[in-house]
């Protein structure tokens, strides 16, 4: 036979056919080359004399022409090994097939490398005799620790003894040296679809018990200020005094809600929650109350309202700043004697419901200016429960991120694992003033997105800067504050005064919009200039 010479993985055992007699041979193409040798079942001389012990005395040296299938995913797999053949071996057969092939020589390097998370594999190969650690004993770290990846575990020794072990130490699976490649790919592949079952499975528990509401196990916060919340909102479960939860937009204040409903005798009952301010007034109170057969024009039929709906169980009035005065009344009626009257109805009818109520906005401000009546104000905070913005709960940030990502994963078919380095960094640089709800929002955007494994940067805001929020009051410096010209206090007339003038310079004299901004109605921001400027001054600044 004649000799043919040609750079030849010894990777790819049983990926490769045997050419024809005559057939040209072509340029393999595959990453890592090593060794030549001849066309017949002879012996392979190589670069490194150990690489056929590594794989075995019985290769099929007819295998030249590779036929590669790249997977749609790259998948990522840590590869630990004091022998550099047999991990250049193993890297040049998973290459060409589309894994990241991280090579360590030393389970301690390995190991503090998952903790930092400056990797995250899908898979782990490790051998079973280590420098400084053995193979199970790094297994058994890496599950202590709560890394949930697969582990394969290589020996050269057939010991049934040695793989119980290595199985009850909670390796996914056990190789026995000379590799047999097309047995190991089975075995990554079926651990890489396992691990994904899990996950989803997991994923789709949350979504399910929250949907259910039950946050029991679902509720995700570790920062002082949310465990507090979440502490106050245990211990009032029981009672039947009414709650009421403040916090800016997003914080989570629905969350709490049904978590007083869950935590209480009444997790058994319905949880039925309206947003008052999504619903025009009109149809506000007939959603509240309910009607009868004829009680207006179209009410053909009676209509139970959501006070009877949540019969034994928690109404949740989500923003009951933005209601009228007129429905604030009734519902101040409604609290004292624990009764309702359906729209066109003469004769109440008991109610046995606990109401808990949220807003972003500050009532006690509400109350003083006239848009919110102090004795339903009253009535309505008996507990008050306060939810701290995610800016002030950083601790918080990365569980929900984790979270949200793996839910959203599972909902898109998502091959997305986990966040890089540089996007963990910029997760926890960012102020999120809409608070948890963006924070949901960007990580489901990035999800769908990303084109890789891993969420970067760029991939939860591109090139968008950092979002800024002016600090709240108890955190501005002494020396920002404005001063009278003699170096003394401003009067709190003359501060609210020098704000407004500069609302009003912000937005250009448009005084709609810095009153909404403000907080206040039209006619008091009219007021309030024709207090404080002169004509000349209004004509000149304050445009209509």
């Amino acid at each position: 036979m004649r000799p043919v010479e040609a750079a030849v993985p010894i990777l790819g055992v049983g990926s490769f056919d045997r050419p024809a007699d005559g057939e040209a041979l072509e340029q393999p193409q595959c990453q890592a080359q090593i060794g030549r040798f001849r066309h017949n079942s002879g012996p392979i001389v190589t670069k490194r004399g150990s690489l056929p012990e590594a794989l075995g005395e019985n290769l099929n040296v007819w295998y030249l022409r590779p036929m590669i299938t790249k997977s749609p995913v790259q998948y990522s797999l840590l590869v630990i090994d004091d022998d550099e053949d047999i991990v250049d071996v193993v890297k040049g057969f998973f290459a060409p097939r589309g894994y990241t092939v991280t090579p360590y020589s030393d389970a301690e390097h390995a190991l503090a490398a998952l903790e930092s998370r400056k990797i995250n594999p899908d898979v782990i190969l490790t051998d079973l005799r280590l420098p400084n650690m053995t193979g199970i004993e790094f297994t058994e770290r890496v599950k202590n620790i709560g890394i949930a990846v697969p582990i394969i575990l290589m020996t050269a020794h057939k010991s049934v003894e040695v793989a119980v072990q290595a199985i009850e130490a909670g390796a996914y699976d056990f190789i026995v040296k000379p590799i047999h490649f097309p047995q190991l790919l089975v075995s990554v592949e079926r651990a890489l679809h396992l691990n994904h079952i899990n996950k989803e499975n997991v994923a789709l528990k949350a979504v399910v018990k929250a949907k259910e509401g039950a946050v029991m196990d679902g509720i995700i916060g570790k920062s002082p200020g949310f465990l507090k919340a979440l502490d106050l909102a245990k211990r009032v479960s029981d009672s039947a005094a009414s709650v009421f939860i403040s916090g800016e937009s997003g914080t989570g204040k629905e969350v709490i809600a049904r978590a007083i409903h869950n935590f209480g005798s009444r997790k058994k009952g319905p949880f039925v929650a309206i947003n008052c301010s999504a619903i025009p007034e009109n149809l506000l109170e007939s959603e509240l109350f309910g009607y009868v057969k004829g009680a207006f024009t179209g009410a053909a039929d009676k209509k139970i309202g959501l006070f009877e709906e949540a019969e034994g169980g928690t109404l949740f009035l989500d923003e009951i700043g933005d209601l009228s005065l007129p429905l604030q009344a009734k519902l101040l009626r409604v609290l004292q004697e624990r009764k309702i009257k359906r729209l066109g109805e003469n004769q109440p009818r008991p109610i046995n419901v606990r109401v808990v109520s949220a807003t972003h906005k500050d009532l006690r401000i509400e109350v003083g200016e006239k848009r919110f009546r102090e004795d339903l104000f009253f009535r309505l905070n008996v507990i008050p429960i306060s939810i701290p913005p995610l800016r002030e709960r950083k601790e918080d940030i990365l569980p929900l991120a984790e979270f949200f990502l793996t839910k959203f994963a599972a909902l898109n078919g998502s091959k997305v694992r986990g966040f890089s380095k540089s996007g963990l960094e910029r997760l926890l640089k960012h102020l999120w003033p809409g608070n948890v709800r963006e924070l949901e929002n960007t990580i489901e955007r990035s999800v769908v997105l990303a084109q890789g494994n891993l969420i970067e940067d760029y991939d939860l805001f591109g090139e968008e800067p950092l979002r800024q929020v002016k600090p709240p009051v108890a955190q501005v410096q002494m020396g920002e504050w404005p001063s009278a010209e003699d170096g003394g206090l401003l009067t709190l007339q003359e501060l609210t005064d020098r704000y407004i003038r500069f609302a009003l310079e912000k937005n250009g004299g448009a005084k709609d919009r810095t009153a909404r901004e403000l907080g206040i109605d039209r006619k008091t921001l009219y007021r309030r200039i024709q207090l404080t400027e002169s004509p000349m001054d209004q004509g000149s600044v304050f445009l209509s």
